[in-house]
């Protein structure tokens, strides 16, 4: 007896939150050149020494060549250019205000509900995945769920900038083995919140959005049809992790336990550019090159690549490596100029953004690359 074929599921909305503020790179550079000189001189008996490494300045050319950010978002712009800060100021809120990160959660939501035709009632489950989770618990999810009256069940998954995909074959999943029958995947990312704005390898990477996406059984979707955004059938999810500390930030709950206080940079996000350049860049092409062959679709036959948007030069030899050509930005839409990199929201912006304009059946690839080092990608048809 033949198996069953399995159960076909469908993006019928996606939503985005960009905040107010915007930071471009000359108010960033002006920033930590001021911070830079201050700890410099503040240093410079020690850094005559050769005991303390003098910090570099930042230069704005290089922002933009080296990466392709221009500018960013952020929840809160003045303590993030204070020299004297370097972080945003996000006022406490009590137990009975909403968090910051359900609150930047919720336009989104509505956002794709609205698309999907669907509201909050409809929802029986939300899958929040952000590299930086606010709290422990209770979590966000379940924060999210109560206000838009979802019912079911909710968690928060961290998977860094791989959040979105790494949700997305979590609802897929839950779609298809009858646990869930309409799911919310929701990615806030504050990552000015763990940025590190006092060194210049880091300062000007990061920009804050949340996005959102609905997904539902393909025989039950009422919304998401022919209109602007379409519906988006999905053709296959992968995933795929491999260990690193390429990348990494030990912020935790077991800081105050650990017997040696830390360096407080390492509380934060850090990389080793150069190294999770040359490893994740085969990675992600052997993992997509992969995929594509595992659901029997050739490079040449996908419309758009929504890839993650952390470095422009990244994303040209990875869609080189599958196409064998550098992809035009029809080809693979870029927002980090924008943006910047907003971590596992960046791919789901470049899909909510640069999807209305193909034609049914048109193909596509959603990918995400990042700490772990982490894979994910979604291929998808155009309804």
């Amino acid at each position: 007896m033949a198996a069953p074929s399995p159960v076909s599921v469908s993006i019928t909305g996606t939503g985005l939150f960009t905040p107010s503020e915007s930071i471009s790179n000359a108010e960033l550079a002006a920033s930590l050149t001021a911070s830079v000189e201050r700890w410099n001189a503040e240093h410079a008996d020690a850094i005559a020494a050769g005991t303390v490494e003098a910090r570099a300045l930042p230069d704005e050319e290089f922002i933009e060549k080296a990466s392709g950010i221009g500018s960013r978002f952020v929840m809160e712009k003045s303590g993030v250019l204070d020299p004297e800060r370097m972080r945003p100021h996000l006022p406490t809120r009590t137990e009975d205000e909403l968090s910051v990160t359900a609150e930047m959660a919720l336009p989104a939501i509505h956002e794709a509900l609205t698309q999907a035709g669907r509201s909050g009632s409809d929802v029986d489950a939300v899958i929040l995945g952000a590299s930086n989770l606010q709290r422990a618990y209770p979590a966000v999810a379940i924060e999210i769920q109560h206000e838009i009256g979802a019912g079911g069940w909710a968690f928060d998954m961290n998977v860094a900038c791989s959040s979105a995909t790494f949700s997305i074959q979590n609802a897929v999943d839950a779609l298809r083995n009858g646990t869930a029958s309409c799911v919310v995947v929701v990615n806030p990312e504050i990552t000015s919140g763990h940025n590190n704005f006092e060194l210049r390898d880091h300062h000007f990477i990061f920009g804050d959005a949340c996005t959102a996406l609905v997904l539902e059984r393909t025989e039950d979707a009422v919304g998401g049809g022919a209109g602007e955004h379409g519906r988006w059938d999905v053709l296959g999810t992968k995933l795929a992790t491999q260990f690193s500390n390429n990348i990494r930030n030990d912020f935790g709950f077991l800081n105050e336990s650990e017997d040696d206080e830390r360096d407080p940079h390492e509380l934060m996000f850090r990389q080793n550019g150069q190294s999770v350049f040359k490893e994740v860049c085969p990675l992600v092409v052997k993992h997509i090159t992969g995929h594509l062959a595992e659901v029997d679709v050739d490079a040449t036959d996908i419309r758009r690549f929504w890839l993650h948007q952390a470095n422009l030069k990244m994303n040209q030899l990875i869609a080189k490596g599958v196409l064998g050509r550098v992809p035009d930005t029809d080809e693979a839409p870029v927002i980090l100029d924008e943006y910047a990199n907003t971590s596992s929201a960046g791919s789901i912006i470049a899909f909510h953004k640069h999807r209305g304009d193909l034609a049914t059946g048109d193909l596509g690839v959603i990918c995400s690359f990042g700490a772990g080092y982490s894979v994910g990608s979604i291929v998808v048809r155009r309804a």
